[in-house]
């Protein structure tokens, strides 16, 4: 099953940034792609997910799990973020155990969503 690691490409990390410069988020967002997008993982670049205080932000979800955004990242966080990515695509729940969790999700957590409960009548 297909997880989505969503990038805040306007993210602009607190930073100055002038008209036709690249944003940190859309930074982010190319050295993720320059990395290597791990199987089963599928990277949307998004305008916004409020998150601005916290800098560049992320976040992954998938259907049926646990949804997680993370903060305070930048282009160099790429190989940690797709490690992460690879480890939530490989947990049926989108829980990976803590020691296993890139040290940047472990710290820079902003927020953990439980999974949308499907109805059986809504699956219909």
């Amino acid at each position: 099953m297909t997880v989505t690691l969503h990038v805040c490409i306007t993210c602009r990390a607190d930073q100055a940034v002038r008209d036709g410069e690249t944003t940190p988020g859309a930074r982010l967002h190319s050295a993720l792609l320059e990395a290597g997008v791990p199987e089963g993982v599928s990277v949307v670049p998004v305008e916004c997910l409020s998150a601005c205080s916290q800098g560049c932000s992320i976040a992954l979800s998938g259907l049926g799990r646990w949804s997680y955004v993370y903060g305070r990242l930048s282009d160099a966080n790429a190989p940690d973020v797709v490690a992460g990515a690879a480890a939530y695509a490989a947990a049926p729940d989108g829980i990976v155990p803590w020691r296993s969790r890139p040290a940047i999700f472990r710290k820079q957590s902003l927020a953990r969503i439980p999974p949308i409960a499907v109805l059986p009548e809504a699956a219909e």
